[in-house]
């Protein structure tokens, strides 16, 4: 067995696609240190620049003295607690819908709604860039998986309009995690009307980010449906951890009594949900973070436009560069860490075979001289 194990980790090796952790030597921003060197980096999730936020530290601490530690305990047994309780009304009121409920992370969210929701007989409907969360959840629920073309509302109308299906489950990414465009969510919900469908909205990237306030998805559109199952996570944009679903009563009901990724794990730290109270009030109140993002995205492609590497058509903070090769794309990608620069190289099997790319994340913490170091470095090197 080891030796099958040692040819398959050599096999990645050779194709370029054997990846590496970093580790930090320091809290999470735009200016980290790792092996006693500074870099500037355009890695993290950290859109709005909350993650290492005094007074988010601050209601770490008082979160640790009101409720301890951890929960010790799953939500239905007694790991519930009054913070946890607390920050699922005001998600839910913050993203306009009825109720909303907590999970330890987006994985284990899409999950619990997918495998709860659908079944044998039952078809799920997903975009082929979707996030793998929600590719792998699908396979879990023993549903027809259909997959469309990114984007394309033509083939999935055709799907659906095919399709036998005795509960019908549109998944989507809200913002695609590797090429940063939006889901045409408006046209989704249209077609979950006509065909009698849900739809799953995973807006990872989206909440915080995107919307008034940073409401996410929903607001951006300015929708609403009893169809809409909205889910997004808390340790991008917010800056801490976690991530909740909201949707109907009747929704939230389900997931408590069949979601397995709910029920069957201890409840996070309430320390984290007493401090995710703090950050929405922040993402609320401070909209100069997402002003500034915005203007660092329009710099940014406008100083890339005439790159010779095809810049991808993102108006969020994911700004992807397609490079093509893998090995070239990491080559590129370690080139800029000599340099003191840290972007990703995100190969196959996260990306399509042949779009090797630099995945570039910004956040309201960087600044137009981090900016203009980035586009200095990348035009030497194309």
């Amino acid at each position: 067995m080891h030796t099958d194990l040692t040819i398959r980790l050599q096999n990645r090796r050779n194709n370029g696609l054997y990846r590496r952790r970093l580790t930090l030597e320091s809290s999470q921003g735009v200016h980290v240190s790792i092996a006693g060197r500074k870099y500037i980096s355009f890695c993290s999730n950290d859109y709005l620049g909350l993650a290492s936020h005094p007074e988010l530290i601050e209601a770490v601490c008082e979160g640790a003295t009101r409720y301890g530690v951890g929960s010790a305990a799953s939500h239905l047994i007694l790991g519930h607690h009054a913070a946890h309780h607390r920050l699922e009304e005001a998600l839910a009121s913050f993203t306009g819908f009825p109720r909303a409920l907590l999970f330890s992370s987006g994985y284990m969210a899409n999950i619990g709604i997918i495998t709860a929701l659908v079944g044998h007989g039952d078809a799920v409907f997903t975009d082929k860039l979707n996030h793998a969360s929600l590719n792998d959840a699908a396979l879990l629920s023993r549903a027809k998986l259909i997959r469309y073309p990114h984007l394309n509302m033509a083939v999935l109308e055709q799907r659906l309009a095919s399709s036998q299906a005795k509960r019908k489950l549109i998944i989507t990414d809200s913002v695609f995690s590797m090429d940063g465009d939006i889901a045409p969510v408006v046209e989704l919900l249209t077609l979950c009307e006509k065909y009698d469908g849900l739809l799953l909205l995973d807006d990872a990237h989206g909440f915080g980010v995107l919307g008034q306030q940073g409401r996410g998805i929903v607001s951006h559109f300015n929708i609403s449906s009893p169809r809409i199952i909205y889910m997004a996570t808390l340790g991008k944009a917010a800056g801490v951890f976690g991530a909740f679903v909201a949707g109907q009563e009747e929704l939230i009901e389900t997931l408590i009594q069949y979601a397995r990724s709910y029920i069957y794990t201890t409840a996070t730290p309430p320390l984290l949900s007493h401090t995710v109270l703090k950050s929405l009030a922040l993402i609320q109140q401070e909209e100069w973070r997402r002003k500034k993002l915005i203007q660092l995205i329009m710099k940014l492609k406008r100083d890339l436009k005439s790159f010779r590497w095809k810049l991808l058509l993102s108006y969020t903070p994911i700004q992807p560069v397609i490079i093509g090769e893998s090995s070239k794309a990491l080559r590129i990608s370690n080139t800029l860490q000599e340099q003191g620069i840290l972007i990703p190289a995100i190969r196959p099997p996260t990306v399509p075979q042949g779009t090797a790319r630099l995945r570039i994340s910004l956040s309201a913490s960087h600044n137009e001289e981090d900016i203009k170091k980035l586009v200095n470095v990348l035009c030497k090197l194309q």
